[in-house]
């Protein structure tokens, strides 16, 4: 007998101990999970770059638009709507609008306009409506911090309001602000100076409705008549705004 036959009659059971099978599904679970990742980014970029037809423009004389603006609805005509991505209803982060001056109606879609009736050749005034983010009211934002940097000298213009420049090398320099000094939160604009080279300078006036400010721009020189701009402003705004003015 050989002696290999007499170790295993001797150990009858011992057996060469057998190798674990590992479960073919682990194996496949990276492969798939891979696979899976590929097709979604191959869906993804052909979605991205599978040609649309374009969405349909908006009409210029279509009714006037609800738009929401940080919770505050205004009703807006979309000629008056400066750009295009803009025209459309719903909800907005900030919107930004032109009227014909002193007539308070959008452009015409024809681009005709009409003799101004205020001095300067500009006969149109800009609005952005947006939420007010951590900007003060206007008339605490002049108590608080423009005052740190108005120089000391003051004016009266011709028209009565008070005139404060801002002093040289401030955020603000070569600007002022105009006010009616019995009632500045009434009227205040920040205004720009014309400048050496003939440009006319641009004066900002600014109205908050809850939690929405809509900064009004318009040039200087309208200030010869400045309580027309204020009662035409707040006539605009009330447009807009409906029953909250």
């Amino acid at each position: 007998m050989a002696i290999t036959d007499i170790q295993a009659a001797a150990h009858p059971k011992q057996r060469r101990p057998r190798r674990k099978k590992r479960p073919r599904g682990l194996l496949w679970l990276p492969i798939a999970i891979f696979t899976a990742g590929v097709i979604g980014a191959v869906f993804w970029v052909t979605y991205l770059l599978w040609p649309r037809w374009p969405a349909a423009d908006m009409a210029l004389d279509a009714p006037a638009l609800p738009v929401t603006v940080n919770g505050v609805t205004f009703n807006i005509p979309p000629a008056a709507i400066r750009n295009k991505v803009q025209r459309k209803p719903g909800r907005q982060e900030r919107v930004d609008l032109v009227f014909l001056w002193p007539s308070l109606t959008p452009p015409d879609p024809a681009g005709k306009t009409g003799p101004s009736a205020m001095p300067g050749t500009i006969d149109r005034v800009f609005l952005t409506v947006a939420a007010y983010g951590n900007s003060l009211p206007p008339l605490e934002r002049f108590n608080t911090i423009y005052q740190r940097y108005l120089a000391s000298s003051i004016e009266t213009t011709p028209a009565g309001l008070t005139l404060r420049p801002f002093q040289d090398g401030s955020p603000y320099q070569g600007e002022d602000i105009l006010y009616n000094d019995r009632n500045p939160a009434r009227f205040m604009v920040r205004c720009t100076r014309d400048a050496r080279g003939g440009a006319t300078g641009q004066c900002l006036l600014e109205r908050r409705i809850e939690e929405v400010d809509i900064t009004v721009r318009f040039p200087r020189p309208w200030l010869s008549d400045w309580t027309a701009v204020g009662d035409g402003v707040d006539r605009l705004i009330a447009q807009l705004a409906g029953s909250r003015r």
